[in-house]
């Protein structure tokens, strides 16, 4: 068994998260600006209709992954892991740019939709290939009692990714009126501009990393793949390991990060209508505080094994989602929970019988009987009372919250980070474990993005159509997480094993084996 040093590991945690986390900055700057790209995309009318088309279109990247899975593992196990990621980041930062470039449909009408729809495909197939990759080439580095703390590292890659994602929109919206950031040539078009530098820096470092050693040793002694398609999904016992660790772990391990992060962070600004930057806020300082705990519970996995570590994340969520989210809602909604004497502290922004350019500020907001109060009102729009008549028709626009229940949102939404980090902290080094050196790349990616993408990433829009169809219950749109992770939970529970296999390199197993 050869002894891996872990001599300029740093070098290599640092080149390879770089750009996976660029490539997870450009893949998610989308979902991030989804309700301001509906109205740029798509014709007028129908907001909840535009949003869904957006969904989809964001959804669509995600399905379109395990393709880049199986086109990109086979280049990865049969050139090598070094140039197969470099050119996923070249294909996801040029994809990226050119959205940034798309004339909106009041322009191009049809063909608008249809352009992001190809680049969000092309998106889809670079992630596809980028993490597999990445986390193999970390794995490969890494001796194996730290292989789930090293690996960690990329798996903080994602939320960092969405981290700066918002931070970028953010610092554009916080410069520029609503207006010019809105427009169709207006600035929520930088963030996908910035990408293009962010990606010539990571193109320019990775060109200077070295291929992994397992990988060049086992290209040396001529052992590489003649087809790795087919020694991964063709032999029974692989294909075997590939089933399992799809609906084992990676399905449920999908849903926890998309209902976490995605999920919540739509579910704030369409469902509880959080002001676009404050939601962001939130979710900043929530990724922010959580995101150490990937490297924590990596590193537990080392010691204690991967699977409970992961399960237990996943059980977490079913428990406790329907509670959470209900608080958030509970605890901005001015029209159910406040009185006279216990009004809720935020500011409102709201239309006036259909007027959304009546704006008003209040700090402090009850209802009594259908009755909206204001303890600080805009007088050109209420006169000198302090109440809404019942012939007013009020419309909520977005709230933005005041301490300490903005707080209390980043706790909440924190929590449910928490979780994620319990799947995805220790998930790369437990896929990586599963299969041999030779075929490593092509098995690990397949079932990754098949859980990332396709349960995963269906979550934000499978949860709003619900919502939008089912519309008694705010709720009704955690179902399908909660289902997913809940089956994922048994079955993982059943059939996993909790100690990394120890197989020949021909079947399976550890990467010193190999």
């Amino acid at each position: 068994m050869a002894e891996v040093s872990t001599k300029g590991i740093g070098k290599v945690i640092f080149s390879s998260s770089l750009g996976t986390l660029i490539e997870w900055y450009d893949f998610y700057i989308f979902g991030m600006l989804a309700k301001t790209i509906s109205a740029q995309f798509f014709p007028e009318g129908n907001d909840t209709a535009a949003l869904l088309s957006t969904l989809a279109i964001f959804a669509a990247g995600f399905l379109v992954r395990p393709f880049g899975a199986l086109f990109f593992g086979r280049l990865g196990d049969m050139i090598g892991r070094k140039y197969t990621f470099l050119l996923t980041l070249v294909l996801m930062g040029g994809s990226t740019f050119l959205i940034g470039l798309v004339p909106g449909y009041k322009s191009i009408g049809i063909a608008a939709p249809l352009l992001v729809l190809f680049l969000r495909l092309v998106q889809g197939l670079a992630l596809g290939g980028e993490y597999g990759g990445a986390a193999t080439y970390v794995a490969e580095h890494a001796p194996a009692g730290r292989r789930g703390y090293f690996t960690a590292w990329i798996q903080t890659t994602a939320t960092l990714g969405l981290f700066v994602a918002l931070g970028v929109i953010m610092l554009v919206k916080n410069n520029m009126t609503d207006a010019s950031f809105n427009a169709e040539w207006g600035g929520w078009r930088y963030p996908f501009w910035i990408s293009i530098l962010l990606v010539g820096v990571s193109i320019y470092i990775r060109l200077r990393m070295n291929e992994s050693p397992v990988f060049a040793k086992l290209k040396a002694e001529k052992k590489i793949s003649s087809n790795p398609l087919k020694e991964s999904f063709g032999k029974k016992e692989n294909f075997k390991m590939v089933l399992l660790a799809l609906f084992g772990a990676v399905m449920g391990q999908g849903v926890i990060w998309y209902t976490g992060q995605f999920y919540a962070q739509s579910f704030l600004e369409n469902t509880v209508r959080i002001e676009f930057v404050q939601n962001r806020e939130i979710l900043l300082w929530a990724i922010g505080l959580a995101t150490p705990f990937f490297l924590v519970f990596g590193a537990l996995s080392d010691k204690i094994g991967r699977k409970w570590i992961m399960l237990t994340g996943m059980l977490l969520g079913v428990i406790f989602y329907r509670p959470i989210f209900g608080e958030l809602l509970r605890s901005a909604d001015v029209s159910e929970i406040s009185t006279e004497k216990n009004p809720v502290k935020l500011s409102l922004r709201i239309s006036l019988n259909n007027n959304d350019s009546v704006i008003t500020s209040t700090t402090q907001h009850y209802s009594t009987k259908g009755l909206y109060y204001f303890t600080e009102k805009n007088d050109t729009i209420f006169s000198d009372q302090n109440k809404v008549s019942k012939q007013s028709k009020i419309k909520i626009l977005d709230k933005r919250l005041e301490n300490p229940l903005k707080i209390k949102f980043i706790f909440l939404i924190w929590i449910m980070i928490i979780f994620v980090t319990m799947v995805y902290g220790p998930v790369a080094a437990f896929l990586v474990e599963l299969f041999p050196t030779k075929i490593r790349y092509t098995s690990m990616s397949l079932p990754y993005h098949i859980g990332n993408g396709v349960f995963g990433g269906l979550v934000p829009f499978i949860a709003t159509l619900l919502s939008a169809t089912f519309t008694i219950d705010p709720l009704v749109g955690l179902w399908y997480p909660i289902g997913v992770a809940a089956l994922c939970f048994v079955i993982g529970a059943l059939y996993l094993s909790n100690k990394a296999p120890s197989i020949s390199p021909e079947g399976g197993g550890d990467l010193e084996d190999d």
